[in-house]
């Protein structure tokens, strides 16, 4: 009797441990390290996505030094241009910041850590980076989506409304 219950106990652990384990290897950290930025400069980490698309998240800490760091995700086809309109994802200037960019193209990317604004003052930055191969959650339809949806609705609705009421009118005239 006794092992019977152990075999239980062992089977329900083997189960948690299978059901859990698909949740815990969605996520890869690509790095959690600290840059120097010198004044007016700055430096790029790669994001290779090759296999799957994937959200990429980063957060950034500055440890020492100038106030005007930020951080974006660019296409590394966009890394030498370096221009605004080009910013996948990125932080405002400051001290710390972070986003998360769901990335739904497989393609090289560059996290760009950034100190150009200050000329003066170098950075001492904590980059963590890491990427969520979980599916996202749906949490909204796209508009052409939802109207689409209330026109079937819509439509449904009034055909079992005009079939109710066309065989309840037969049924009174008899």
């Amino acid at each position: 009797m006794g092992s019977k219950i152990a075999r239980i106990g062992l089977i329900g652990w083997f189960v948690c441990a299978c059901t859990w384990l698909p949740a815990a290897t969605t996520r890869l950290e690509l790095a959690d390290e600290v840059y120097h930025i010198p004044a007016g400069e700055w430096k790029w980490i790669p994001v290779e996505l090759r296999q799957e698309p994937a959200t990429v998240m980063a957060s950034y800490i500055v440890e020492d030094g100038s106030g005007k760091v930020r951080i974006a995700l660019y296409s590394r086809d966009d890394l030498e241009h370096m221009q605004d309109d080009a910013i996948l994802a990125g932080t405002a200037q400051g001290k710390s910041g972070g986003f998360a960019y769901r990335v739904r193209d497989r393609d090289s990317y560059a996290i760009v850590v950034d100190n150009r604004t200050d000329k003066t003052n170098p950075a001492t930055v904590r980059l963590r980076v890491s990427l969520d191969f979980a599916r996202p959650r749906v949490t909204e339809l796209p508009p052409e989506r939802k109207a689409t949806v209330i026109a079937v609705s819509f439509l449904v609705f009034f055909t079992v409304v005009t079939y109710s009421a066309r065989k309840l009118l037969k049924a009174a005239r008899r």
